[in-house]
């Protein structure tokens, strides 16, 4: 089913933006979503974006997070700005790897896994 990597992750200011982004290889990853876990809690969704370039997010996130395709290279970016303490946990991309006609957002929606890149916002 193929792999992704996530990468990008690192430590910033509150304030501060930060780009991951999610490299698949191998496979089909029609939809990618986000999603992040801050220690000791349940991953929580973030966004996704579908095979056709469509991005969807949370609404708990929606107009500080952006997430965009390039097909070219095979990845997801999540664009994150005014970053907040509260951002703070790993942030992992998911793919499906079929064609269906709902924008995936639960974890059991997606067949496989990046390793996870760490986030840091200090305040």
């Amino acid at each position: 089913q193929g792999q992704l990597v996530e990468s990008g992750g690192g430590s910033v200011q509150a304030g501060d933006s930060l780009r991951v982004s999610c490299a698949a290889s191998g496979g089909s990853s029609y939809d990618i979503g986000w999603f992040r876990q801050p220690p000791g809690k349940e991953r929580e969704f973030l966004g996704g974006c579908r095979w056709s370039g469509r991005p969807y997010y949370a609404d708990s996130v929606k107009g500080r997070f952006t997430i965009s395709r390039d097909n070219a290279k095979n990845t997801v970016y999540l664009q994150m700005n005014s970053l907040k303490p509260e951002d703070t946990a790993i942030y992992y991309c998911a793919a499906r790897h079929s064609i269906k006609l709902s924008d995936p957002s639960s974890p059991k929606d997606f067949d496989s896994w990046g390793q996870g890149t760490q986030v840091t916002v200090s305040s």
